[in-house]
């Protein structure tokens, strides 16, 4: 078999490997005793007619139910087929216990662990009813702004219509997040299946002292069941409206501790991590160069509105343009997870080594109950020159020694020439002088009023490039360069800065060219200003409006 050949059979087996494939996956890990869960198996083999082998479950679940739904999907004139068995497992036992790989055709999935606990069987009346609601919260006392998580679980063994609605969970002193939409699944109470509506809640209490979670009131319409003779044409027999209420719960809410720092921002959490990265890495930088350094701190139990802004780097020699924050939510089994990523635009302006400080963030650890400190450690930017950016330096001056007395003759001779020259310059001045002002000769390359049109028509044209093009052009042709009219014309450096926010944001900010403008035409001569008394003529102005 040709080497060729062999390649082609290769790719091809691996493509194959790649599209077929079994992946299963349940929809939480953590569930109470006599709970059901929803195994979920996928497979994307379009070949693949057969169904899951369910016997390697009997010995530690059973099999509450399975259903199939195939789906195909066209993308880019492809077509996507797959096919999902969706599960429903009773856990015969409590702890931890392991769903074995399932096998369809030649294909395995991988084996998944569940946490099942154990809950004492109360036997109160209001398990007995045929709806009933039951609320629960995973800690009896939190620090302020700590999150506590509240679960609301509605139990019924009748039909319901689907008018079913829980009441809006409001609490005066604590700010409230939903954990995703309700999900349901089945439970078996005194040997009764129940189906459970279950709805998770952050709270995050913003007082000390004691908090008050008001009773949840969940209402919905019974199916009740009429004998084959009331059938009529009038449609189905309305069912009985009812209304429950779950108990109401308190929490204790400690105050900050008193050897958290006054000055750090408040942050309880049960863990908390802080990254860095950076757009592209800095380890050639030379001067005008442009780095985006992100900075990500993500914290489990607190959302991303919780999260303070991290220290900017303010730092001599390095400019800084800070884009806006980027705020993200996750939900977990254990509530929440906030992140926020300050990024910013980094432009060393001049060489050698820049440190970064080291970033820390100060949180207390709710899981542990202590102080902590996450840091990321101080760096140094070795940032070399850049040779476009260099400016040509005048030559040095030569050192002219004294001549010898053989050729004193020679100096005294050009020193007559130089002061003849002189007085015959000085002459033709003044006799200019007294002359009207005549047109300068055109000169070979563009014309200052020209370049100040270019200049003017890209800053209209609110493009900050071409804008940037313009501007070193024109600034070549000026007797002092761009940075000295900065310096001392504030409203150009102002408008220079929003330039380069511009130029160098990751994110490429919108950017309006008319301050720019404004600050070009009303730039101040660096000359002396000509005196009234004796300079009878008028000039035109240099750049007319």
């Amino acid at each position: 078999m040709s080497r060729p050949t062999l390649l082609l059979l290769l790719a091809l087996s691996t493509s194959a490997a790649q599209a077929a494939n079994l992946v299963a996956s349940v929809d939480r890990s953590r569930l109470n005793s006599g709970e059901t869960v929803e195994l979920t198996v996928e497979s994307s083999d379009a070949t693949q007619f057969g169904k899951p082998d369910l016997s390697p479950l009997d010995a530690q679940f059973e099999v509450s139910g399975t259903r199939q739904i195939n789906q195909l999907t066209t993308l880019g004139g492809d077509n996507h087929a797959t096919t999902r068995w969706i599960i429903t497992l009773l856990p015969k036992e409590n702890g931890t216990v392991v769903i074995p790989p399932l096998q369809v055709g030649d294909l395995q999935t991988q084996p998944i662990s569940l946490q099942v606990m154990e809950t004492a069987s109360q036997n109160t009346s209001a398990e007995l009813a045929p709806v009933f609601v039951e609320a629960s919260l995973d800690q009896s006392s939190v620090y302020v702004q700590a999150q506590a998580l509240l679960t609301v679980r509605v139990y019924h063994s009748v039909s319901l219509y689907d008018d079913s609605s829980l009441t809006p969970l409001q609490i005066a002193d604590a700010r409230v997040e939903q954990l995703g939409e309700s999900r349901t699944y089945e439970k078996v109470i005194n040997s009764i299946r129940h189906g459970v509506i279950e709805t998770r809640y952050a709270l995050y209490p913003q007082h000390s002292g004691s908090l008050e979670v008001g009773a949840q009131t969940f209402s919905a319409t019974l199916v009740e069941a009429r004998p084959p003779q009331d059938n009529t044409l009038q449609g189905t027999k309305p069912g009985k409206l009812i209304h429950v209420s779950s108990a109401p719960l308190r929490l204790t809410v400690r105050p900050k501790p008193s050897l958290y720092p006054a000055d750090a921002p408040w942050l309880p959490a049960r863990s908390l991590t802080l990254s860095e990265s950076w757009n592209p890495e800095p380890a050639q930088v030379q001067v005008g160069d442009s780095l985006t350094r992100s900075l990500t701190v993500k914290a489990e139990g607190l959302s991303s509105a919780q999260l303070p802004a991290l220290p900017s780097t303010d730092i001599a020699g390095l400019r800084r343009y800070p884009d806006q924050p980027v705020l993200a939510n996750q939900t977990s089994e254990r509530g929440l997870v906030g992140s926020r990523e300050d990024r910013e635009a980094l432009v060393p302006n001049r060489a050698g080594a820049l440190e970064l400080p080291a970033v820390d963030v100060v949180w207390w650890n709710t899981h542990e109950d202590h102080l902590e400190r996450t840091s990321l450690p101080a760096r140094t930017l070795q940032v070399a020159n850049n040779p476009s950016l260099v400016v040509d330096t005048p030559a040095t001056p030569t050192i002219i020694t004294a001549p010898d007395d053989s050729r004193l003759w020679l100096w005294q001779l050009s020193t007559l020439l130089l002061a003849c020259t002189t007085l015959l310059g000085f002459g033709l001045w003044w006799r200019a002088r007294r002359q009207p002002a005549v047109q300068r000769a055109t000169q070979t390359g563009p014309s200052p009023r020209t370049l100040l049109d270019d200049l003017k028509r890209a800053t209209q044209a609110n493009d900050p490039q071409a804008t940037r093009q313009a501007l070193d052009a024109w600034a070549r042709q000026q007797p002092e360069t761009l940075a000295d009219m900065a310096a001392r014309f504030v409203p150009l450096s102002d408008a220079l800065d929003g330039l380069n926010g511009a130029l160098y944001s990751e994110s490429g900010q919108y950017w309006l060219g008319e301050d720019l403008w404004r600050a070009v035409k009303a730039i101040p001569m660096a000359e002396r200003e000509p005196d009234p008394a004796t300079d009878t003529t008028s000039l035109p102005p240099l750049y007319p409006k």
